[in-house]
């Protein structure tokens, strides 16, 4: 998913509370120009629009900062959240073009319900949600589908039998699980045999 927004250089001397305070979101670009930042501000209706549609490590955003000029394709890397009211704090952002393959978080989808839970009581047990994938900018995905349909009592998934997008390579451990099909749980008898 790739999404576009506009944002101004944070002007000199400017406080991030006082910002906040008049609507406008602190951020920061890095990686435009080596390892030269750039402090930003952009409204806080924008960003709170764009993380309704970007997640972080995974969307592909294209920033306008109007006054500088640059335009450029970034990944959300951060997002700072107020830890009482929840409120968008601060946000990074990493410029991708041109720096080749980039590390990216990608959500694993559980498609179906696995047979030995809808048929034999099993217990779906999930293991990891996330992909840690090393792929070019143009070719992150937005979510990786897993068919489990299939699976019975005693069946677990590994990593590496997940097919990934073209390009794409795992940066996990090897072998890790991604999730197995437990037996059913039995409650203990608390009686006594006859």
């Amino acid at each position: 998913m790739e999404l576009t927004i506009e944002c101004q250089k944070r002007p000199d001397g400017s406080k991030p509370n006082a910002l906040r305070r008049s609507g406008q979101i602190p951020a920061n670009l890095y990686g435009h120009q080596g390892t030269e930042s750039v402090a930003l501000v952009l409204d806080a209706k924008v960003a709170e629009r764009l993380l309704i549609k970007a997640s972080i490590n995974n969307s592909i955003v294209d920033l306008n900062v109007t006054d500088v000029p640059w335009r450029g394709k970034t990944l959300l890397r951060e997002v700072q959240r107020h830890p009482a009211k929840g409120t968008v704090y601060h946000l990074s952002f990493f410029a991708v073009a041109g720096h080749g393959d980039t590390d990216v978080e990608v959500r694993l989808y559980l498609v179906g319900e696995p047979v030995g839970v809808k048929r034999d009581g099993g217990v779906l047990d999930v293991h990891i949600t996330n992909l840690p994938l090393r792929c070019s900018p143009e070719s992150i995905p937005e979510a990786i589908d897993i068919d489990i349909s299939n699976l019975e009592v005693g069946d677990s998934l590994q990593v590496d039998q997940i097919p990934l997008p073209a390009g794409a390579k795992y940066m996990g451990e090897p072998g890790q699980s991604v999730l197995t099909i437990l037996p059913p749980q039995r409650s203990s008898d608390s009686g006594t045999e006859s």
